[in-house]
Formats: structure tokens, sequence, C-alpha cells
């Protein structure tokens, strides 16, 4: 690896030191833009067709022209790896509404900043994999879709930030966050599962929540190993008398809730389809994806 990392930025690799945009970019002045968080396991980046499709899904909805067609953007987000040498990575790919005036209008932005950076993460404590982790519930409630859709990953994240204050202030690594019914949606930055008699359940996308690309890799998992999976709206109830509960998402893959709101959930341990589950995730993920190096 270099000893600076070069990120890609509106068609050029520059260091890092160098890699900056304008302070009139509608990204910073107002959170315009979206991105994607991409995982690349042994030399390989973990579906990335999906991620891309995600963005420009996700652009298309906030009426933001992507400057490059998917074929060029997944080139991108692969050459940024190679380029730091790098085999295992986090991604982080965004795309912003560009330079414009003070003004709010986006018709004001000629054309979208393009960035990607490539480098390493480690979210959670290899003995909090083991132990599982403690949440709490957020005051905050997750946006609903009619106001700004979290199928958008857009670059306003200030919903989940001020969640995951709530979870700082507790004193826990996570805050769970639920919808304006009082439904249980999802966490600042991942998805969430429960397990009740052997069934596995997550909510539906449709009451306010990322559609999650380790969720959906999770669920097929589940599936082709003989669990029931079901997409289904419940409660605080439902996850306090749960047998098992864990998160799924980029950066953390599979971890366990071991306790939620000082409730202890199933016998305070990382549950054993919880483990299965993260060691088939783990297996799957080493072994699939757009080879970096061909």
């Amino acid at each position: 690896m270099s000893s600076e990392l070069l990120i890609y930025l509106d068609g050029e690799f520059v260091k890092k030191s160098e890699a900056k945009i304008s302070v009139f970019d509608h990204g910073v002045l107002y959170g315009d833009g979206v991105f994607e968080g991409i995982r690349a396991y042994n030399g390989r980046v973990f579906r990335l067709k999906e991620h891309i499709d995600r963005i420009f899904a996700a652009a298309k909805t906030i009426f933001l022209d992507i400057p490059l067609s998917k074929e060029e953007l997944t080139e991108v987000v692969v050459e940024t790896c190679r380029k730091n040498q790098l085999k295992d990575a986090y991604i982080r790919l965004v795309v912003t509404r560009g330079v414009g005036d003070l003004g709010l209008n986006p018709n004001n932005c000629k054309k979208a900043t393009v960035f990607c950076i490539a480098s390493t993460i480690s979210l959670y404590p290899e003995e909090m994999y083991e132990k599982g982790m403690p949440i709490v519930t957020a005051s905050q409630r997750r946006n609903k879709a009619t106001i700004v859709d979290p199928q958008v990953k857009s670059l306003n994240y200030l919903n989940n930030i001020l969640a995951k204050i709530e979870a700082n202030r507790a004193g826990v690594s996570e805050a769970l966050m639920l919808n304006h019914d009082g439904v249980v949606a999802e966490c600042t930055g991942d998805n969430i599962f429960i397990v009740k008699e052997g069934v596995i359940y997550t909510p539906p996308t449709y009451i306010g929540i990322l559609d999650g690309i380790t969720r959906l890799s999770v669920m097929e998992l589940a599936k082709k190993a003989g669990y029931e999976v079901y997409e289904k709206e419940f409660t605080l109830f439902n996850v306090y008398n749960a047998d098992e509960c864990f998160l799924t998402g980029t950066a953390a893959e599979v971890i366990a809730v071991t306790e939620v709101d000082g409730r202890v959930i199933g016998d305070g341990k990382s549950g054993p389809i919880t483990k299965v589950l993260r060691q088939l995730f783990h297996d799957y993920a080493q072994n699939h994806g757009t080879p970096i190096y061909e």
C-alpha cells in the first residue's frame, strides 16, 4: 500500500492530502447527494453490481445525473482499490450535486462531483462479535418515506446521527430506531433481525428502512441453509422476547445483540443461528465478488 491513500476525484487519482472539493459543492452545503459503503474481501469487491445499481436508483430518485455509466463507475471502484494495492477494504463511493451557488436550487449545479475512497475499517472489536453487544432504543424516529425515504442513501444522515448521539450518551455502540408508528425499523447504520423459535424475522423496506445489501445476502444464505425467513413488522415487545437478535451491515457484517434497553436477549450470548449466519456470510464474502486483480 502506498504511503498516502490515492482518492478518485472527478476523473483523477489524487493524494489524500490533496483531495479537496469546493465549499460551494451542494453536498457540503445541503447534504445533496448519495453514497455507498462497499466492502472488498480477498481481492474481490463484494456485491458491487448491487451497490452500483442502488446508487443509480437513489440518484434517479433525487434527479441527480451521475456523469458516468454503471460500467465506468464500477471500474472507478475497482481501480481505486487497485491503485492503493488493497485486497481487503472498505470503500466509500460518493456522488454529490456538485458546485453551485449559496442558493438551494440544484439546477444551478452544472455537474455532479464523484469521488471514491478505498481504505480499511474496523467498526466493532472482535470480542464484541463473540459476546454480542448491548443497544438502546433511540427517541429519534426513523424518517418517514414521505419525507426523506430511507431507501435513498443520501448525504443527509442527520436522522441517523441524532440517534447515534443517543447511543453514545447511553454508552453503547448502536441505537435502535422505530418508525412513526412505533414499529421497529433499523439501527443507525445496520439492519436488524430477530429469531424466535428458529424462525428469522426482519422489518420490510416499506416501513422506512434501507434495503441493505448485507441484509439481502444474509436472507439468501439463511434460506439456502434451510431457515424460514420473513419480512414482517414487529415491535419492541418482539425484540425484548426474541431468542436471538442480530444486526447486519456492510461495515458490521453480522453481529449479535445481547441486550436491548436493559433487557437480556435469549441467554445473553451470541445465539446459535447468529453464529451460523455469521460464518456463512464470512465464507461467502471471501469467495464472491468482482475481481480487483485479474
